[in-house]
């Protein structure tokens, strides 16, 4: 009787300890999932707070690139990041400088807000003031422009660049990202304000494809006959 009881004495602390070493493994992974999903969160903050600061105080990284003594050129202003991805993809294919078109005043981060905001500089003709600038820009022969569609036009800060460079004798390549508005008259409205460049056929992203975009813009660019 007394062995009896002593194997399932035994038997319960085993069922016991195996227990215990399952929970605790099982909480484990969950530590680890939380760990991770911190990490990214707190990686993602730290992107976008330099991205932020890099506007406000309106430095750029790119900026400084703009003196590599090339014949080509990318100027792009990006609010959420996609024409940012398709400018640097065209970046890689061209060997281009580049000069990101970076507002004096940083837009707000808050999409509402911005539309808001978008709606007002169109209806004023505003000409929002760029930090920063193209110190040799006759240096050029081809210039790509990149820019999101804002309300079916250009966001107003291009016309402020359009306005402070005469680009005439270049090529200019205009390429823009948005939900699906497509290029509109933007294209046009580039001829208008530099009528005696040369303006190609542009390239219209859609956001669903920005992130990936070397295809395309390797497409695009064969078309215009600007790659071997």
């Amino acid at each position: 009787m007394k062995k009896i009881i002593l194997v399932i004495m035994v038997g319960m602390l085993v069922f016991s300890l195996a227990g215990c070493g399952k929970s605790e493994t099982e909480n484990r992974g969950e530590i680890a999932d939380v760990n991770e999903n911190t990490t990214r969160q707190e990686t993602a903050g730290t992107v976008l707070d330099a991205e932020l600061e890099s506007s406000a105080t309106g430095e750029s990284e790119t900026e400084s690139a703009v003196a590599g003594g090339s014949n080509v050129l990318v100027v792009y202003f990006s609010w959420s990041g996609n024409t940012e991805n398709v400018a640097n993809a065209i970046v890689n294919q061209t060997g281009a400088d580049v000069f990101e078109i970076v507002p004096e005043e940083a837009y707000t981060i808050d999409y509402n807000a911005l539309l808001d905001i978008a709606t007002q500089e169109k209806e004023s003709g505003a000409r929002p003031a760029i930090a920063g600038s193209i110190e040799d820009i006759a240096q050029y022969d081809i210039i790509y422009v990149g820019y999101p569609n804002w309300w079916s036009d250009m966001p107003m800060i291009l016309y402020t660049f359009f306005d402070s460079y005469d680009l005439s004798g270049k090529m200019i390549a205009p390429f823009c990202t948005s939900g699906g508005s497509g290029l509109s008259n933007t294209v046009n409205s580039i001829r208008e304000l530099e009528p005696d460049a040369d303006v190609l056929e542009g390239l219209h992203i859609g956001s669903s494809s920005a992130s990936d975009p070397e295809n395309m813009v390797s497409d695009w660019l064969g078309r215009l006959g600007l790659v071997e």
